[in-house]
């Protein structure tokens, strides 16, 4: 056997084992020199098999990340998928939940905007919840507050078409555009300003904030679709298949 072949051999036998049962430490000094630079000699002139490992490594981690996931949100969902303080649209006895994180200065959020609006009126069977997670910045956190309040004063229907509208928004979100936004939408201002900073507003921001952190989502936006959790944004073909994936 050439010393090659014989470092292919130890090499796949080393993989192909438990770590246990491949131990270097019985070997003398010479033995682990000789076979360490067999190795390195065979990866020197095969170096597809550690690409091939690469790729496998990541494959496993990949699989054991989205399994983690599943029991994340398995173990969380009644937070996810129930939570009073949330909105709720699309149908509401759909067979499948999509669930979103968002934040209304996060340019993603706004890309996956389109991608929900479309995916939404193609597959009318979706239960769509919003969690305002507002994590970028202090304009981040005014449009949230503004848009749990708009949801706490003027009910469900005021809120979908502030948030689409705040989706849209492309200026400095202040006091002053948002009470000229709630005007637009015939909400009294001056209540939902009154509204933003109490404990029934904190409360649910406080709610998906601690959600968040449990399910170690640091970013938006993010997506619950079933049972999968997908953090960040997706076209909408990838979200269709994910969609399917999760119907079986």
């Amino acid at each position: 056997m050439t010393r090659l072949s014989l470092a292919a051999f130890a090499l796949s036998t080393a993989l192909a084992l438990p770590a246990a049962a491949f131990d270097l430490s019985a070997m003398s000094p010479a033995e682990k020199e000789a076979f360490g630079g067999a190795v390195r000699d065979y990866l020197m002139e095969n170096p597809e098999v550690l690409v091939e490992a690469i790729n496998k490594l990541e494959e496993r981690q990949q699989a054991q990340a989205a399994q983690d996931d599943r029991i994340l949100v398995q173990t969380n969902a009644e937070d996810i998928f129930e939570f009073a303080g949330d909105w709720v649209g699309g149908n509401l006895e759909g067979d499948i939940t999509m669930v979103e994180f968002i934040d209304y200065k996060c340019s993603y959020c706004k890309k996956a905007y389109e991608v929900v609006d479309e995916v939404l009126k193609s597959d009318r069977n979706i239960r769509f919840v919003v969690k305002e997670f507002p994590i970028l910045s202090d304009q981040s956190v005014l449009a949230a507050r503004f848009a749990v309040a708009v949801k706490q004063v003027a009910g469900d229907a005021a809120y979908e078409a502030v948030h689409n509208e705040l989706m849209a928004f492309r200026g400095d979100m202040t006091l002053e555009s948002l009470s000229r936004l709630a005007s637009e939408q015939k909400i009294d201002p001056d209540l939902v300003i009154a509204k933003m900073n109490t404990e029934e507003v904190t409360a649910v921001l406080r709610s998906n904030a601690q959600l968040a952190e449990r399910m170690g989502i640091a970013g938006t936006p993010a997506f619950v679709v079933g049972g999968q959790l997908l953090r960040g944004y997706a076209p909408t073909e990838a979200m269709h298949q994910i969609i399917a994936q999760e119907r079986g």
